[in-house]
């Protein structure tokens, strides 16, 4: 791989990929597992009109897509409804669709040509304080979950939270265990630094940040340092690469080569190794532009949540794989970004410990 070397520069021409690239990056895209790890489906248990959707993924050569059933206040019944919802539309398409809740369910789709679709959690306000939950929530299909979305809850910490951080909770400590225990991948993206840092510290198994950006290429709350992010490497996790453009440059920069900026950044700080995809593509942008304005508490006065942000889109994933050929990337290397070592830790972490 090669690096980019001296100052990030933000602001360069576009990088150009010529049609003969292209076609490469889409045979290579087409041989490997390529796996989004959190997207954004409408958060409406009753209204399943924009799930037909998902057929994008597949479209864009995405193998297996996290969707998020639950985040930031929503609670305990909003987010088993979510749940409920997806699982049984999915569940009722299985020439299209496979509910991805081993590994062997993701080798299975693959194989069949069908989407693996796996459930995240952004925040642990959806148990509440009832530690059992996280129990269910894994056998309904949920991966993986972040610890607070952007606001202090029980276990620690948000990354806009602006007073005295408290860091991970003693209740924050079980809650890390127990989803270590069931086979649910601890998240740090939205949280805030402390409490990162804490869980990372404590962790047995790989700690991922689903969706967050290097902060040195761009600087940002919602970003992480360069600390969080070789700590996130030192337990065999992944740093996924978002596609909200308010976290990848200025005025909304969704264009692939800056989010391959962001890539490049990240594997030559913490390895190959380590880095993914996590686009956080959001499907109906007037549900989003909703909830900036009602969640004020979650979202603060901050340029970026005071419009609704583009985001790189799943079609994008051909030409990012271009670029990072055109960069100079291996082959090998190419496909532990696009899906591969995102299935190293669903190998790690799935499996759990409930039968020790």
């Amino acid at each position: 791989m090669l690096a980019d070397t001296g100052e990030i520069d933000m602001t360069g021409p576009p990088a150009m990929v010529d049609a003969t690239r292209l076609g490469a990056a889409r045979e290579l895209v087409a041989r490997h597992l390529v796996w989004d790890n959190h997207g954004c489906m409408p958060l409406r248990w009753a209204d399943d009109s924009f799930l037909p959707q998902l057929a994008r993924y597949r479209a864009a050569g995405v193998n297996v897509a996290s969707l998020n059933v639950g985040y930031g206040e929503l609670g305990i019944e909003d987010t088993v409804r979510m749940v409920a919802a997806f699982r049984h539309w999915l569940k009722a398409r299985p020439d299209d669709y496979v509910l991805a809740t081993s590994v062997a369910d993701i080798h299975r789709a693959r194989r069949e040509g069908k989407l693996a679709v796996t459930f995240d959690i952004e925040g642990t306000r959806a148990i509440g304080d009832q530690i059992s939950l996280i129990q269910l929530y894994h056998d309904l299909g949920v991966r993986w979950m972040l610890m607070a979305y952007n606001r202090r809850n029980l276990v620690g910490d948000g990354v806009h939270d602006e007073d005295a951080p408290v860091g991970l909770t003693p209740f924050g400590r079980d809650v890390v265990a127990e989803m270590e225990r069931v086979g649910m991948v601890v998240c740090c993206s939205h949280t805030g630094a402390r409490t990162a840092a804490d869980v990372l510290a404590v962790a047995r198994k790989p700690v991922i940040f689903s969706h967050s950006n290097p902060k040195a290429v761009w600087d940002h709350k919602r970003n992480i340092s360069d600390d969080l992010m070789r700590a996130c490497a030192d337990t065999g996790g992944v740093v996924g690469i978002t596609g909200v453009g308010a976290f990848l440059g200025a005025n909304n920069d969704v264009r692939s080569e800056t989010f391959v900026r962001h890539i490049d950044y990240a594997v030559n700080l913490i390895g190959v190794d380590h880095v993914g995809l996590g686009l956080d593509f959001v499907f109906d942008r007037e549900e989003l532009r909703r909830a900036l304005v009602e969640m004020r508490h979650t979202f603060p006065d901050d340029p970026a949540y005071r419009t609704v942000p583009d985001f790189v889109a799943p079609e994008q994933i051909v030409e990012i794989a271009a670029l990072l050929m055109a960069r100079g990337y291996a082959e090998a290397d190419i496909a532990k970004i696009l899906g591969g070592n995102h299935l190293r830790v669903a190998e790690q972490a799935w499996s759990g410990e409930a039968a020790a």
